[in-house]
């Protein structure tokens, strides 16, 4: 059995298409084509019981979700490909810290500016809820920002899944901040040879 990733155009899920890809291991892509942030079929919760993508049926029939998690996984499960630094090392300590950071803090403010809806009842705080959440958005990609420099990713002159993240990430605030380090590394990554493609196919130019 190979690794089977259910993903949909534009979500986190790019992230660990990428992954796969560089990893250079096969794997079925089951893609909806629906826009982000769309409810799916009721009967893929059999599959995900949040109801979420991505997520990643591993070889042995496990099954794993959320985006930094499915990162993590690989990058031990393929240490050879160069998807993150060896555990142990300040490097991976690294990696792990702001890996996590991005995913507890930038991707749930990106979840409430896009989706107040979810998070109160009141519909009358869809609005307060929505620019509370940009504003943290914000500060804390210009934390990160700073985490980078002098870049061009965050662990110097060595790519790992965490950085095609940030990239990810920041794609979705379409250049609301000045992050001059972010900018470079996102640029780096969509001229990667092999994540360009799939940038491309799930953001197109931005």
């Amino acid at each position: 059995m190979i690794y089977c990733l259910f993903n949909r155009p534009g979500s986190g899920g790019f992230v660990v298409e990428a992954a796969l890809s560089l990893a250079e291991t096969s794997f079925e892509l089951q893609e909806f084509e629906s826009k982000p942030g769309t409810p799916l079929h009721e009967s893929f919760r059999a599959t995900n019981p949040w109801g979420q993508v991505p997520t990643l049926i591993l070889p042995d029939g496990g099954t794993m979700t959320e985006a930094a998690a499915i990162l993590i996984h690989l990058a031990a499960a393929f240490p050879d490909k160069g998807l993150g630094p060896a555990p142990g090392t300040s490097d991976h300590a690294k990696f792990l810290r702001w890996l996590v950071f991005a995913s507890v803090n930038l991707y749930e403010a990106v979840l409430r500016r896009g989706y107040p809806f979810r998070y109160t009842t009141d519909p009358g705080g869809h609005g307060a809820l929505a620019a509370a959440a940009n504003a943290r958005l914000k500060d804390g990609l210009a934390v990160l920002e700073a985490a980078l420099a002098p870049g061009p990713f965050l662990l110097g002159e060595r790519m790992s899944v965490a950085d095609i993240y940030f990239a990810m990430l920041f794609t979705w605030v379409h250049g609301e901040i000045e992050a001059p380090h972010l900018v470079a590394m996102k640029n780096h990554i969509k001229a990667h040879p092999v994540i360009g493609p799939i940038w491309q196919r799930h953001f197109g130019d931005r």
